[in-house]
């Protein structure tokens, strides 16, 4: 298939011991220009999400806001992850569009020497039977930028043409330090590797916590694709994050700006629906068991009332475009 390659398994470590993750195999995109086979339509195409992974978490905020819920179907995939990747087997947890068990299937149907792991998300085209993209950033992009129109209700622009450059700056400042960030302390395989990933992660979430004292949102005064990257994080971390990858110099609790920053997007109409701390916490506390052999689900946090209000309307409005 054009635009698809076969790739090594993601989240494999160098002799250094430091976390990689793997590039994304599949990387066309839906143009409403004309310029690719996959023009948008409503109907046409189909998502594989977990309500447990965050790069998925991404997808189903931004087709939430963008009024796509009649637009783009999905299928679920259970929390619980084993060798044979993700999976669907029943009840909440279903493949509509092609009834297949395991996500592998859909890899194997679009790309038969793809010999990497299946990830998630997937943008799936319907007609022609074939994954479009597992990029999440790219599938962010297309749901906001190429389906304008399609959607239930206009949908904001989560890419303003005035602040691309900040976002871009900032997508990839808090990519490297915290979102991938936590993922380097939790699958470090030396002690070397994973104090190195602790001290960038949280020297980034101070970094983060000083910015969001003088902003309300990541790139100004508005909410964009970075804020909705991050948020996913950000309600993973005290958690899962924490416990789980040992990420526990701090919580997000303990960052003013940040936990009220996180609230803040947390009770945007909507998005509280996005969220289920059940799957989450399922999923990572049981699928890892080179880090949590018995998988004993965590029971906290317990002090993490997401309802408090935020009081960041009166941020200051420090960055100027």
């Amino acid at each position: 298939m054009s635009g698809a390659r076969a790739t090594a398994a993601a989240g494999t470590a160098p002799a250094t011991g430091a976390y990689r993750r793997a590039e994304s195999a599949f990387r066309q995109w839906v143009r409403r220009d004309g310029s690719t086979p996959f023009p948008p339509e409503a109907g046409r195409y189909h998502l594989y999400l977990a309500r447990a992974c965050p790069w998925s978490h991404r997808i189903a905020i931004v087709r939430e806001l963008e009024g796509l819920t009649n637009v783009i179907s999905v299928s679920w995939a259970a929390p619980f992850r084993d060798e044979r990747g993700w999976a669907f087997p029943g009840g909440a947890h279903v493949d509509d569009a092609n009834g297949f068990a395991f996500l592998a299937e859909a890899y194997r149907a679009s790309l038969p020497s793809y010999e990497g792991r299946p990830t998630l998300p997937v943008l799936w085209d319907l007609r022609t039977g074939t994954i479009v993209n597992n990029e999440s950033g790219d599938i962010m992009r297309m749901l906001d930028q190429e389906f304008d129109g399609l959607g239930d209700r206009p949908g904001p622009d989560l890419y303003p043409h005035a602040l691309r450059a900040e976002i871009d700056r900032m997508n990839a400042w808090a990519y490297e330090g915290i979102q991938n960030g936590v993922y380097g302390c939790g699958f470090a395989k030396t002690q070397e590797a994973y104090d190195a990933a602790f001290a960038r992660l949280f020297e980034a979430l101070g970094a983060l916590d000083a910015v969001l004292a003088e902003r309300r949102y990541l790139a100004g005064d508005v909410l964009t694709d970075a804020d909705w990257r991050l948020f996913p994080t950000l309600v993973r971390f005290d958690p899962v994050y924490h416990t789980h990858f040992r990420c526990n110099g701090r919580r997000l609790i303990d960052h003013p700006h940040a936990w009220a920053y996180a609230r803040d997007l947390f009770q945007v109409p909507g998005i509280a629906a996005t969220v289920d701390l059940e799957e989450i916490k399922a999923h990572y506390y049981t699928t890892h068991d080179d880090l949590n052999p018995k998988r004993i689900v965590a029971g906290g946090p317990i002090d993490a009332d997401w309802s408090l209000p935020h009081g960041r309307d009166a941020t200051p409005r420090a960055h100027e475009t």
